[in-house]
């Protein structure tokens, strides 16, 4: 959440800045601001909601420069107003400094500058760090080095950039908790909290680090940590497709990135799958059969939608591995004091491998002896820098707030996973191996024919936009899906909506059951369908409308339920991936008839990078 952008180079900084916001919308946010040096002056514009109003400012007080920083807040501490709004300007008035994070200090460090007499213009934590730059200067040009100081008085997280009228030709900028990536041009060179804000000028790209801090110019880039040693730092080349990150004709992101979910699982089994071993290949996974046989208890840990891909990534592995799997949110882990050692393995599973909680929950496990790896989308990021392994989920950028692409393809990569400590740990045989690659080897055409039914699912969209509660019931591996598709629509339409597993129908849920609730069930033909077709039946007696996601050809749902959407027939370890399309569709058309944000709805970010 918030996005952070930067320039210095041979042209007008603001359209760039500007442009780089807009690539970083999706994080959510509630304010924009950008700082410039031009003509010897710092120049502040700053604007409460979306970047049309920014724009607008600029337009009423024009701006050029070539030097900038640029910001888009997501309220922590202070209201969502322009006062609150970055970038944050010094007492003196001659530098600026936008900031993503929290500071943990910033009451006790606010007391001892007002003490010095500085004055506060807001109510945000991030301030103090402009007035603290400011006075470690002491009116010299070394802005590196007032942030290096500064820096080492503060706790907690920060991405942050500086820019000061007394070093006119460079950015700086620090990270602690929070992502950062300088992108690397000719004659230019750029800052942005997250790659899609540079594609459109550069593919090469250097991510900082833990404490480190960077001095961006025009043809130059230098990498310390807060002593001032220098760091060697790799380029890395980003295979993206800029136009991976446009809408392709379609009316919103979230839809275009439904209708993907063919090509990235395609994309995220390339290469992996072994099928006449009936074994895969993960490139930065290489445990021994003896290593896998040792583990007492795999843990998965993740927060939100990847949570959900964890529960069902627990189904696979008991199943598949025979090794016990503890399924954990990341907000929670670490502080429980979990019995996590030296004989388990832990698994982050992360879109952005930004999460901050997840990353907690994994160097939490890190300092308990366990061995770590994630599952993430991002090359890398933090969580795929301090684990010992990756398996990356080749989705792409998800632009839309609400995750559909990265679910999938994370559900995707546990389906690998299980079968790859299946084969290690003996439970899995290679005849066994083998029809579970097949069944994966299958799903994107299969995903083509759900996709085919969006006419017929928009049509129950329409009869239901006007309902207050949903209630999703699922089962076994498929009741995660339940959860995901009650999280969909009210992240996305604001429709009350809660997911339980259907035998827990009966202790609670059942209460709330009349004429006016829809009841969503997923029962395709799997071991626990008659326990579903029961609990569709109780939903039934209570005058519930049941609208039920089902096996192509189900006749015995055909009388129970009143509206049905079909998926092809299935084994049930892949059904999640088939169940969980037309509930994304579902969520989705009902939120566009209901006229809300689709791509960035109210108070959520894409990336939770703080507590």
């Amino acid at each position: 959440m918030c996005g952070i952008v930067g320039f210095v180079g041979d042209e007008d900084a603001v359209p760039i800045l500007i442009n780089g916001l807009r690539r970083l919308e999706y994080r959510g946010y509630d304010s924009a601001g950008v700082a410039c040096l031009a003509d010897g002056k710092l120049e502040i514009r700053r604007a409460a909601g979306k970047l049309a109003k920014l724009s607008k400012a600029i337009e009423d007080a024009p701006l050029k420069a070539m030097v900038g920083i640029g910001h888009t807040r997501w309220a922590t501490h202070g209201r969502p107003n322009e006062i609150n709004a970055h970038p944050h300007v010094s007492s003196g008035g001659r530098l600026a400094v936008v900031h993503n994070g929290i500071i943990e200090n910033y009451l006790k460090l606010r007391d001892e500058l007002k003490a010095k007499g500085v004055e506060f213009k807001s109510e945000t934590d991030s301030e103090v760090l402009a007035h603290m730059i400011e006075i470690e200067m002491k009116g010299s040009s070394d802005l590196v080095g007032a942030v290096q100081r500064t820096l080492k008085k503060i706790d907690g997280s920060y991405a942050l950039a500086v820019v000061c009228l007394d070093a006119p030709d460079e950015v700086v900028a620090a990270r602690q908790g929070s992502p950062l990536v300088i992108g690397l041009g000719q004659g230019r060179n750029f800052l942005a909290s997250d790659v899609p804000a540079v594609l459109e000028h550069t593919r090469d790209v250097v991510f900082l680090d833990e404490g480190e801090v960077a001095v961006i110019k025009r043809d130059s880039y230098s990498v310390t940590d807060l002593q001032g040693h220098p760091r060697v730092k790799p380029v890395t080349r980003i295979t993206w497709d800029p136009q991976q990150a446009e809408k392709s004709g379609y009316k919103h992101f979230m839809l275009k990135e439904i209708f993907e979910q063919p090509r990235v699982i395609e994309d995220t089994l390339r290469g992996r799958m072994l099928p006449a071993e009936g074994d895969v290949f993960l490139e930065q996974i290489s445990f021994s059969d003896a290593e896998v046989k040792k583990f007492r208890k795999i843990f998965l840990i993740a927060c939100g939608t990847s949570w959900h891909a964890a529960l069902v990534g627990k189904f696979l592995i008991e199943e598949f591995a025979g090794i016990p799997v503890e399924v954990d949110i990341g907000s929670e882990f670490r502080y429980r004091n979990p019995l996590v050692g030296d004989q388990d393995l832990v698994i982050g599973i992360s879109q952005s491998g930004e999460t901050a909680d997840t990353l907690a929950a994994l160097r939490t496990a890190k300092s308990k002896g366990a061995r770590v790896l994630a599952i993430c989308n991002v090359v890398g990021s933090t969580m795929t820098r301090e684990c010992e392994g990756t398996l990356y989920t080749h989705a792409g950028p998800e632009i839309g707030v609400a995750s559909t692409k990265a679910f999938t393809s994370q559900i995707i990569g546990l389906e690998l996973m299980a079968i790859y400590f299946g084969r290690r740990s003996g439970k899995l045989n290679d005849a066994q191996g083998s029809q579970m690659l097949e069944n994966l080897r299958g799903l994107p055409r299969q995903i083509e024919q759900v996709l085919k039914h969006e006419a017929a699912v928009k049509l129950i969209a329409k009869k239901f936009s006007a309902r207050t509660d949903f209630l999703y019931l699922g089962r076994g591996i498929n009741y995660p899906i339940a959860l995901e598709g009650a999280l969909k629509l009210k992240e996305i339409s604001y429709i009350h909506a809660e997911g339980y597993p259907a035998g827990e129908m009966k202790h609670g849920p059942i209460a709330l059951i009349d004429d006016q609730m829809p009841v969503v069930a997923i029962a395709p033909r799997s071991k626990v369908y008659d326990k579903i077709l029961s609990n569709i039946e109780e939903a039934k007696a209570r005058e519930a409308t049941v609208i039920a996601v089902v096996t192509e050809g189900d006749k015995d749902l055909a009388s129970k339920a009143d509206y049905l959407i079909s998926v092809p027939d299935c084994d049930e370890a892949v059904s999640p991936i088939l169940t969980l399309i037309p509930l994304q569709l579902l969520a989705y058309h009902i939120a566009v008839l209901r006229g809300c944000d689709v791509d960035q709805p109210r108070n959520l970010a894409k990336s939770v990078t703080v507590e």
